[in-house]
């Protein structure tokens, strides 16, 4: 199908220098248009997203091209037909049209083509398989447009033959239904992932962990996640959840205060595990070091919403466990309650604002006084910072030295 000047490109090109690697590629015999996200998104009025181009050159072709017109490339993945074109200082990616020739489920080997709806053809959802040129004409080769207008998600063609291609697409038809469904799933589609739901285990666990986390971001990930644990599509790394009311808690303050959002917040709310369990998760799903660190600290301690609001208490959570946990297990908590107290802006200030402070003592300060055993130092420090802590911080330096000379008169 094809749109005349459907489609405003002012949503798209927000930089014309752009529009001279159009130019350039069409004085040398070539095609190229934009692609998948940014037609789809465009079309949806989105904002925000990745610029893809596609191309009926080679990628030695475009490469030589750009050399030509001093342009700078750079080879991302010239062996799928993927090159990096540099734009002021942006780098666009630009991939020929291709088909595929095999595939396992995880990576396909390809032959470059000429045939725009061959290459459409290999593309996953119809909404994704939507072309656009500079001037806005719009290129449809799979009823993309009608698709996304009704709000139906669904693979192009045989949708077991798409899945298989590459299992991750399961949880890509997922995401996207989270975005742009507007009715009941496509029967077919979720058919097709659950006949294919094992393919998934070819799929290293780092590309599960990452494509789950964008569903989780998703606008009607509540509905989306119901699906996805009703069917079992993941029932391999993930328990059934039982706290969906209070991730609508946490989708609902973060919206309404305007909070920046986050996938691991989210996935937290959703099963408020205990040390156990988030240990668990974070060991399936390889969370990084810090996102590992964060999660576990989020089930091991969980203050009251006294402990924030009063701002003694919130100096010593500030001191043990630092800003971004207080920010993070602050608004878990309220989510967790379902209530947002009057002070949360200034409660946030807070945890952003006031000082963190820092234990005066030093183990050569107990050195200095006549302690020489390392373990003996380890615990008395352990000992004083508590007192500390427990005074608010008050004690100075001398007072926690002269608990230490009390104790060694009394041990003389």
């Amino acid at each position: 199908m094809f749109k005349d000047k459907y489609l405003d490109m002012t949503k798209i090109i927000t930089d014309n220098e752009i529009l001279k690697l159009f130019e350039i590629v069409e004085n040398h015999g070539g095609v190229i248009r934009f692609v998948g996200g940014a037609v789809r998104d465009a079309l949806a009025g989105l904002k925000g997203f990745d610029l893809d181009l596609a191309t009926d050159m080679t990628p030695d072709e475009l490469v030589e091209l750009c050399e030509e017109e001093d342009i700078k490339t750079i080879p991302i993945g010239i062996k799928f037909g993927t090159v990096g074109v540099v734009i002021n200082n942006k780098v666009l990616e630009v991939t020929s049209l291709r088909k595929d020739i095999e595939t396992d489920g995880r990576h396909a080997k390809v032959e470059f083509t000429t045939d725009w709806k061959e290459d459409a053809s290999r593309r996953d959802l119809t909404i994704n398989a939507v072309y656009a040129d500079q001037k806005g004409n719009v290129f449809d080769y799979y009823n993309g447009i009608d698709d996304l207008e009704k709000g139906i998600v669904r693979f192009i063609g045989n949708p077991n033959l798409r899945i298989q291609e590459d299992y991750l697409r399961i949880l890509r038809f997922f995401r996207f239904y989270s975005i742009f469904g507007k009715g009941e799933i496509d029967k077919k589609a979720l058919a097709a992932c659950r006949a294919n739901l094992s393919g998934l285990m070819k799929i290293s666990i780092e590309r599960i962990r990452d494509e789950f986390f964008k569903i989780l971001l998703t606008p009607h990930v509540i509905n989306t996640v119901k699906i996805i644990l009703d069917n079992d599509i993941l029932g391999y790394i993930l328990p059934q959840a039982q706290h969906f009311d209070c991730l609508e808690n946490l989708i609902n303050l973060v919206r309404n205060e305007r909070l920046e959002e986050s996938a691991l917040r989210r996935l937290f709310a959703l099963y408020l595990p205990d040390e156990k369990l988030a240990e668990s998760f974070a060991n399936r799903l390889k969370f990084s070091k810090k996102q590992k660190e964060m999660f576990l600290d989020w089930a091991h301690y969980n203050p009251e919403l006294s402990e924030y609001t009063d701002e003694q208490k919130l100096s010593k959570l500030l001191y043990e466990y630092g800003r971004e946990f207080c920010h993070h297990r602050f608004i878990l908590k309220c989510a967790e309650n379902g209530e947002t107290p009057d002070s949360f802006h200034k409660v946030l200030e807070n945890i952003d604002s006031m000082p963190i402070h820092e234990f005066p003592l030093k183990g050569r300060d107990l050195i200095l006084v006549g302690i020489k055993d390392n373990r003996k130092i380890g615990q008395i420090l352990k000992m004083l910072e508590h007192l500390w802590i427990e005074s608010s911080f008050q004690m100075s330096k001398q007072d926690l030295l002269s608990q230490v000379h009390g104790n060694l008169r009394q041990a003389q």
